[in-house]
């Protein structure tokens, strides 16, 4: 098992929200080994507390004081109301998980009005993964946890992306068009890492835009898929103003995405590269609680920056690009942006080996970003 680097609160108890397959259920058995641990995707037990919530304090002995795990909790959400009265009456501390908070925001939109935090899981980052990790393997399959421990993480990957269509969409009641949704979610994979027009993916995948709109809230509610806005602070310019598409996982997305022979390995290269930066970048933030909103940089005649990490620290700029050698034409909407925004610091992550700098710009190879993506977000 990787050691995981998230850090959870010692006497308060948290949810742990994380799309399936990240590897919340391993990490919970390993970490509160000494607490009791109740697992909703079993029948017996699920139909019990489905049936009476407050049966929840039978499975406590009452002097206990340890930890009490929930695991996919969101199957039951009135089971909140009985966790509630037992952290107030008992003084029990619950870890919660769950891979979608959609049914228990329905239900309490607080989510146990401040009683218990939240944190979240993600892929697999490079410094969890330590030794083990390969820039190819992970532009070809991800960091899901299985796809570095399956002998055929192609079968892996295939069978994690029905069991989301069949368990995780249909069990959730999200959606009574399993056909409609899987075509339009290959649709949205060739969104990704674009700016996103939801009118031609609804077009594309013959689904109405408003069933389109809300597919795409689905998504997010289940943690497979982000949208990041454009970033308007201080603008000076005319900016774009739709959001920009991505999958959580590169493995995903390249399995979500048919290839036939008019695709251009480059350009699937390209977009798995800027990707993998968005995820390891967004677990690292998200983990290290950094504080970073996360934007990208787009002007109306086409000058764009990939990523732009906007909070307290400062303004973070980074374009990602998988070829091996940088011209000036590479850097042109980092430049831009430094116009309008010259206190940032910004990076231009490429597929070469050396560590360059042009003016104001670093120049940094894909694999040494990755591996010291922790520090330069810390900008030490």
């Amino acid at each position: 098992m990787y050691s995981r680097i998230i850090k959870y609160p010692k006497n308060k108890s948290f949810f742990l929200f994380g799309p399936r397959g990240t590897g919340k259920t391993t990490w919970v058995k390993s970490t509160f080994r000494e607490g009791i641990y109740l697992d909703l995707l079993e029948s017996r037990l699920y139909n019990e507390l489905l049936a009476d919530p407050q049966r929840l304090e039978n499975y406590i002995p009452a002097d206990f004081k340890d930890w009490v795990v929930i695991d996919e909790v969101q199957r039951i959400p009135d089971l909140l109301n009985e966790v509630h009265r037992l952290i107030e009456n008992n003084h029990y501390k619950f870890v919660l998980t769950g891979s979608s908070a959609r049914k228990l925001k329905r239900n309490g939109p607080n989510l146990l009005a401040g009683r218990a935090l939240t944190y979240f899981m993600h892929p697999l980052t490079v410094p969890e993964l330590s030794r083990d990790f390969s820039l190819k393997h992970s532009l070809l399959y991800g960091n899901l946890p299985p796809v570095y421990t399956e002998d055929n993480p192609d079968r892996f990957l295939e069978s994690y992306i029905q069991t989301y269509l069949q368990e995780e969409v249909r069990q959730e009641g999200l959606t009574r068009n399993l056909g409609a949704f899987a075509r339009f979610m290959e649709s949205a994979s060739f969104s990704q890492g674009e700016v996103l027009n939801i009118s031609e993916v609804a077009r594309e995948s013959s689904v109405g835009r408003k069933i389109v709109e809300n597919y795409f809230t689905i998504l997010e509610d289940l943690m497979i898929a982000y949208r990041i806005p454009v970033f308007t602070k201080r603008a000076k310019r005319r900016l774009v103003s739709h959001p920009k598409f991505y999958y959580f996982d590169v493995g995903i997305y390249r399995t979500i995405r048919p290839a036939g022979p008019l695709d251009s390995p480059q350009e699937a290269e390209g977009i798995a590269f800027e990707s993998l930066f968005f995820q390891e970048a967004f677990a690292v933030n998200d983990y290290l609680k950094l504080g970073y909103k996360i934007y990208y940089w787009r002007t109306s005649n086409g000058q764009e920056v990939d990523f732009v990490f906007y909070g307290k620290r400062g303004i973070l700029a980074f374009e990602i690009k998988r070829r091996n050698k940088i011209t000036a034409k590479h850097t042109r909407g980092l430049r831009s942006f430094l116009k309008d925004y010259p206190e940032a610091q910004t990076y231009m992550i490429y597929g070469g080996k050396r560590i360059l700098r042009e003016g104001n710009i670093k120049i940094l190879p894909i694999k040494y970003t990755l591996e010291n993506l922790t520090a330069i977000l810390k900008q030490k």
